[in-house]
């Protein structure tokens, strides 16, 4: 019975609700552009970082209503593109995707049904908005770190020309973070260490 009554449950709550988040997007093109991006060059294990992407509705007459930012890791070989992470290839294995960053915290508001993109929103013409995740370094190594802008989330409104995209080279080092406890009981990070 109690297994009937979850069923039911959540079949219920997959009814309804907000209306599809492609709803509405125009087609065409339409001038949206990266402003600004940041992302530590050089990281360490387990040290808390976070992934700023600014992006603009260009000069365009019209609200956009769900400007996407896709976030991808540069794959191996054939693999496909995932956004913190990289397949391992390996028996046994249900999901190769593995994680080089962990996600504490994506954008707010942002999360939409594909796995590497996020939704900055609806923006303005002129409008702009920062996006920021929060991510741990999990695996050492150098990676790279690609990121794009576009006008909505399903290929209808499609870039123009312009600063739509940019990349990220990124050292991920096996030593944790240089710190020390201070007199006051406090953990800082020494600046100094090479």
């Amino acid at each position: 019975m109690r297994r009937v009554l979850l069923l039911a449950v959540l079949a219920f709550a997959g009814c309804g609700g907000d209306s599809r988040q492609d709803a509405d997007e125009p087609s065409g093109d339409f001038k949206v552009e990266v402003v600004d991006a940041s992302f530590p060059r050089v990281q360490h294990i387990a040290e808390s970082v976070e992934l700023k992407i600014k992006v603009r509705n260009g000069e365009n007459d019209e609200s956009l209503r769900n400007v996407a930012v896709t976030v991808e890791t540069k794959p191996r070989g054939e693999d496909a593109a995932l956004a913190f992470g990289r397949n391992v290839r390996g028996a046994g294995l249900s999901d190769a995707g593995r994680p080089i960053w962990v996600l504490d915290e994506g954008p707010m508001g942002g999360d939409v049904v594909t796995v590497n993109t996020w939704s900055a929103g609806q923006l303005g013409p002129g409008q702009e908005k920062e996006l920021t995740w929060k991510v741990v370094p999990a695996k050492a190594g150098t990676y790279e770190i690609a990121y794009s802008v576009a006008p909505g989330l399903t290929g209808t409104a499609r870039a123009a020309e312009g600063k739509t995209s940019g990349r990220f080279t990124v050292v991920i080092r096996d030593e944790p973070v240089p710190a020390r406890v201070n007199n006051d009981g406090e953990v800082e990070r020494i600046r100094d260490a090479g």
